[in-house]
């Protein structure tokens, strides 16, 4: 321990022995400190913890760039009721926050691509607009998704995450540790699992995407989910229960088509469940036609749509669509750049994450609902 000044105006020292009064002041200020760490820590964590169960969207805060993706503009199947917005509008944002709360949604999980990327960038503005709502946000850690991200990577990940964004009381929180949840690719196995044990130092609550077998892996994250939007429903007992109102990529066929009398049953299901994470897959993904964000398509007299209004009344029966649920749009050849997931990264990666993002997330992953 450093030695104390002798001048400090704590008390002198006289002989090796510091003054009563110096001493009183001391530990005055000692106690003072660990009270108000005391009080910060209390508020904090009132603040930012939530219980479970937890009802969550997938966001993609990726627009406007992915309005335009392989030379097709729109990219998408859909109208949106908003239009093609901009995620980096705030007053954007701040509706579509009003509209999950609506739906009873209590946290976001937006798509983010690492460090210094258009979704890094957008963070902060979710936060913010978040701020005073209840509302939370979580991430979708995606490169797991683009190869094995490295012990050392993840861990710089989580220590950027905790330092920049875990205090603020609009990221989730699950018993006073922040939330963290990571896609996979079809080849993820229980290698992902030890990597990710090993990285987690900063004590991050970590969901990990399931894949075959995952309940065998000798290191075992906090939570496990299913992103598996052509399936109407994914049970993972004891864990999440996912829930998708259809699958309609652009330039495919159906995968999954539109009901929204099963979707109120999946709702009911969902909440019957009782499983800490329910889960909807998605809010706002259009290119693949998941979105439950209100569209043209299925407008509602209440302006959230009926797939937010079937949500909102926990999947009990409503209105049914004035618009049929499969008219479409006309997506165009577009002269526009094609959206890549990065603003930071080498022109390599751009390329290859931008050609894979979009075929990683609809290749079909099978693991079983236990």
């Amino acid at each position: 321990m450093n030695k104390l000044h002798t001048d400090s105006t704590l008390g002198r020292e006289k002989n090796g022995v510091f003054s009563g009064r110096g001493v009183n002041r001391l530990l005055i200020i000692v106690c003072f400190l660990m009270l108000v760490a005391a009080g910060v820590t209390s508020n904090r964590a009132a603040a930012v913890t939530h219980t479970t169960p937890l009802r969550a969207a997938f966001y993609y805060p990726w627009y406007p760039e992915a309005w335009t993706q392989g030379g097709i503009y729109p990219y998408t199947n859909y109208l949106p009721t908003l239009g093609f917005y901009s995620s980096y509008d705030p007053a954007l944002v701040s509706t579509h926050i009003a509209a999950m709360q609506y739906a009873h949604i209590d946290a976001g999980i937006a798509s983010w691509w690492g460090q210094g990327t258009h979704t890094d960038a957008n963070f902060p503005g979710l936060l913010t607009a978040a701020a005073g709502t209840g509302f939370q946000w979580s991430i979708y850690y995606e490169q797991e998704a683009q190869g094995d991200p490295t012990v050392a990577q993840i861990s710089s990940d989580l220590i950027y995450l905790r330092d920049h964004y875990s205090s603020n009381s609009s990221f989730l929180h699950i018993g006073n540790r922040f939330v963290v949840f990571v896609y996979a690719d079809g080849g993820d196995g229980c290698g992902m699992t030890d990597r990710w044990s090993q990285a987690n130092t900063v004590g991050a609550y970590v969901v990990l995407k399931v894949f075959p077998s995952y309940l065998t892996c000798g290191h075992q994250p906090d939570s496990w989910h299913q992103y598996s939007p052509s399936s109407a429903e994914d049970f993972q007992s004891g864990y999440s229960f996912a829930i998708s109102p259809g699958f309609w990529k652009v330039g495919e066929g159906q995968r999954l088509s539109r009901d929204l009398a099963r979707w109120q049953q999946n709702v009911r299901d969902m909440v019957a469940s009782g499983t800490p994470l329910q889960l909807v897959t998605t809010f706002n993904e259009w290119g693949e036609g998941t979105a439950t964000e209100s569209a043209q398509q299925w407008a509602s007299a209440s302006g959230y749509g009926l797939y937010l209004d079937a949500l909102h009344n926990d999947g009990a029966p409503g209105p049914t669509p004035t618009v049929p649920a499969n008219a479409t749009i006309t997506p165009q050849p577009s002269a526009t750049s094609t959206w890549v997931p990065t603003t930071l990264a080498s022109a390599t990666q751009a390329a290859t994450q931008a050609a894979t993002a979009t075929a990683e997330r609809t290749a079909t992953q099978v693991a079983p609902a236990t």
